[in-house]
C-alpha cells in the first residue's frame, strides 16, 4: 500500500477526462509558463493588429504546437 502512495506522489500530472491536470509543485512549474505563453501569444496578436487572417495564422500554429508539447509532456509525466 505505501508503494502506491509514493507513485502516486511523483506524478506531476493526473488524467482527467482526457485532460491533463497538475498534481504536485513540478506540474504547476511547468503549466503556469505554458498557460502565459498562450496569453502571450493571444496578447501579442491582438496588439499587432495586422488584420483577422494573419491573427489567425499565428496563433493556431503557435498554440496547436505548444498544446500538443505540453500533451505530450503531461502523459509522460503522468
Amino acid at each position: 500500500m505505501a508503494k502506491a502512495k509514493s507513485k502516486s506522489k511523483q506524478k506531476w500530472f493526473i488524467k482527467i477526462r482526457g485532460s491533463y491536470l497538475p498534481n504536485n509543485k513540478y506540474g504547476w512549474l511547468t503549466y503556469i509558463p505554458y498557460s502565459g505563453y498562450l496569453v502571450g501569444v493571444l496578447i501579442y496578436s491582438i496588439k499587432t493588429d495586422t488584420g483577422l487572417w494573419r491573427s489567425i495564422f499565428l496563433i493556431v500554429p503557435n498554440w496547436v504546437a505548444a498544446v500538443a508539447v505540453m500533451t505530450w509532456l503531461a502523459g509522460k509525466k503522468s
